[in-house]
């Protein structure tokens, strides 16, 4: 069957609500599967102000179940079971939830679920995640944002599109710092892994993939890396099947 995947820049743009600005794309996403319950991954949750990483997921998984249920679409959490391959075996759809990326795919990677994650997307189970949990449909992480926490048995992910994605891309960097810019990082990426395509997925916005069909959706422009040449934009609607 055809892979059906959402992959979301961020879960929530300044003074909106939690997962607001995708909710519409969402909710369509899993109603025109049919599905009534979602697995959840909350692994890159990890919160400070919790006792313990339980605690941290149990936040998380209450956070999203409570917009997934206004939607009319319940939610189980692989962290709560005894067998979390099982769980994803048994999935209809899959969400993996942002955070930091290092932590997320360690956990995946342990728990033995990144395997069975990958066989099920690739089988047509939908799949959607948000800035960590798309980072991870790529091939590795190498093109996250987020710092080194934890140091995961391998950096390979899912591979569910063959290009990788840099969530929350952003411009230019805030005023009077003088670090490198986020296309200097992914330039500096491209030298070393020069055959890869990198797509730069700025904030309110999202790909959705069907079999060979990769779409833009959101109000953002995108931007696409590839070694050796100027950077591309492409606007919203714009059929990207071409990276597939």
């Amino acid at each position: 069957m055809a892979k059906r995947l959402l992959l979301i820049s961020n879960s929530t743009m300044a003074g909106e609500e939690y997962l607001g600005w995708p909710r519409t794309y969402i909710s369509d996403f899993l109603k025109s599967e049919g599905v009534n319950k979602v697995t959840f991954v909350p692994y890159a949750g990890v919160n400070l102000s919790e006792e313990s990483l339980e605690a941290s997921y149990n936040v998380y998984l209450k956070r999203v179940a409570g917009v997934f249920g206004a939607m009319g679409f319940e939610v189980e959490s692989v962290h709560k079971a005894t067998n979390p391959v099982l769980m994803i075996n048994e999935a209809e759809a899959i969400a993996v939830g942002g955070g930091n990326t290092f932590h997320l795919v360690a956990m995946m990677h342990q728990t033995g679920i990144m395997d069975a994650i990958r066989g099920k997307a690739e089988r047509g189970t939908p799949y959607m995640g948000w800035s960590a949990g798309a980072n991870v449909a790529c091939p590795s992480l190498k093109t996250t944002n987020d710092m080194p926490i934890m140091e995961p048995s391998s950096f390979d992910t899912l591979g569910l599109v063959p290009f990788q994605i840099n969530p929350h891309y952003l411009d230019a960097n805030p005023e009077g710092h003088g670090g490198e810019t986020r296309q200097q990082r992914i330039e500096e990426f491209l030298a070393i892994n020069r055959d890869v395509t990198v797509v730069g997925l700025r904030e309110a916005s999202l790909l959705y993939a069907e079999g060979k069909l990769l779409k833009l959706l959101g109000s953002r422009d995108m931007r696409l890396f590839r070694f050796g040449t100027e950077p591309v934009e492409y606007n919203p609607g714009s059929d990207l099947s071409f990276l597939l």
